[in-house]
């Protein structure tokens, strides 16, 4: 797999839950629905669940040097 690919993904899927979440949020405040307290409630949900895609998207962006990864053991222990 491509460099960058994999981040990238975790990037889209993390902006579109951030901008899906906050469009359900303010549909709820602001519009007249029966239903508004399932829109006002799951839009923050959804902005809380694309913590975990931005944690990946920053983890997967994390460049190691390669002294970094030439580790001898007596370096561990």
């Amino acid at each position: 797999m491509e460099d960058g690919k994999c981040t990238t993904y975790f990037f889209a899927l993390a902006l579109i839950f951030d901008i899906v979440g906050l469009i359900l949020f303010f549909v709820g405040i602001f519009a007249p629905f029966s239903f508004w307290d399932f829109l006002v409630l799951s839009g923050p949900l959804l902005v809380f669940l694309s913590v975990f895609f931005w944690i990946c998207w920053y983890l997967g962006s994390l460049k190691v040097s390669d002294e970094e990864l030439d580790l001898v053991n007596s370096d561990i222990l």
